[in-house]
C-alpha cells in the first residue's frame, strides 16, 4: 500500500462524476430492511439474543453464550461526528459512541485495553442505538439528518488502501467503487441519488484519510491499568467517555 498521504491525495483527485457513473452501473435503493444497522442475531423480548437457527433465546446473563451468538453493530463514526450528535439530541458521550472493540481483551469486570477509534453506541441487542423499526418492522434511523459518513455511504466505499470496507469484503466493483452485502444493490438510482451518494462517498474516503493520518501522528503509547479502556483517535488517547487520558 502507498502511504497515508499518497492516498490521501487520491482521494482528493477522485472525480465525484465518475464515481456516480459507478454508483448508477451497479444500481442502489435503500430498502429500510435495518441489516446495515442491526446485530447479527436476532434479539428477543427484554434484550434477549434469540439464535434464528434453532430458535434458543440466550439471556443477557449468560455472557459466554451471548458472546457467541451475537455480533453487535459496528460502524466506525469521527470525533466531530461524535460531537454533532451529541449537539443534535442532547446526547452523552457514551449515549453516541462506544470504544471500538477490535484489540480489547475480555477482564474480570469487562472489556480493557487499548483499541483504535470510536464505534456508534448498540443497545442490549447489539443494534445501533439510534435503530428503531415501526410496528411492520419498516427500519428508521431516528438521527438521519446527522447520521454520520459511514452510515450515509453504505453499501459502497472506494478502493484505496486506508479506507474501511463495511461488512466484509465487495460483492460487487465498478471503477474505484466498492459495493457491499446489500439487499438493495442492483436497483434502480436516479442521477440526483447517485451524485448525493457519490459526493458523500468521497468526502468519506478523505476523512477516513485524514483520521488514519491523525491517529498516527498523535499516537503515544499508554500503560492503562486492569480494567481500564483507551481509545486512541486522530485527537489523541481518551477514556472511554471521551475525556483526555493523562
Amino acid at each position: 500500500m502507498d502511504s497515508l498521504e499518497t492516498e490521501l491525495e487520491r482521494a482528493r483527485a477522485l472525480d465525484e462524476s465518475e464515481l456516480a457513473d459507478a454508483i448508477e452501473a451497479i444500481g442502489f435503493e435503500c430498502t429500510r430492511c435495518g441489516a446495515c444497522c442491526k446485530a447479527e442475531s436476532a434479539c428477543g423480548e427484554d434484550g434477549e439474543s434469540a439464535d434464528e437457527g434453532s430458535g434458543a433465546v440466550v439471556s443477557d446473563g449468560n455472557a459466554e453464550s451471548a458472546e457467541t451468538d451475537a455480533e453487535p453493530h459496528t460502524a466506525t463514526v469521527f470525533p466531530d461526528e461524535i460531537r454533532q450528535l451529541q449537539a443534535a439530541g442532547e446526547y452523552d458521550f457514551r449515549d453516541v459512541a462506544r470504544p471500538m472493540p477490535y484489540g480489547l481483551a475480555d477482564g474480570p469486570d469487562g472489556p480493557e485495553g487499548e483499541t483504535f477509534e470510536w464505534a456508534l453506541q448498540t443497545d442490549d441487542c447489539g443494534d445501533c442505538t439510534f435503530y428503531a423499526e415501526d410496528d411492520e418492522g419498516t427500519g428508521a434511523c431516528t438521527v438521519h439528518g446527522d447520521r454520520p459518513l459511514i452510515c450515509r455511504t453504505y453499501p459502497f466505499s472506494v478502493a484505496l488502501g486506508g479506507t474501511s470496507q463495511p461488512m466484509g469484503e465487495a460483492v460487487d466493483e465498478e471503477g474505484m467503487v466498492r459495493a457491499h452485502e446489500c439487499e438493495g444493490l442492483g436497483r434502480d438510482i436516479s442521477r440526483a441519488d447517485a451524485e448525493e451518494l457519490a459526493a458523500a462517498l468521497k468526502e468519506r474516503a478523505v476523512r477516513e484519510l485524514e483520521e488514519a493520518i491523525g491517529v498516527r501522528d498523535n499516537y503515544r503509547p499508554v500503560d492503562p491499568s486492569a480494567g481500564q479502556v483507551v481509545v486512541h483517535d486522530s485527537e489523541g488517547a481518551k477514556r472511554p467517555d471521551g475525556s483526555a487520558y493523562e
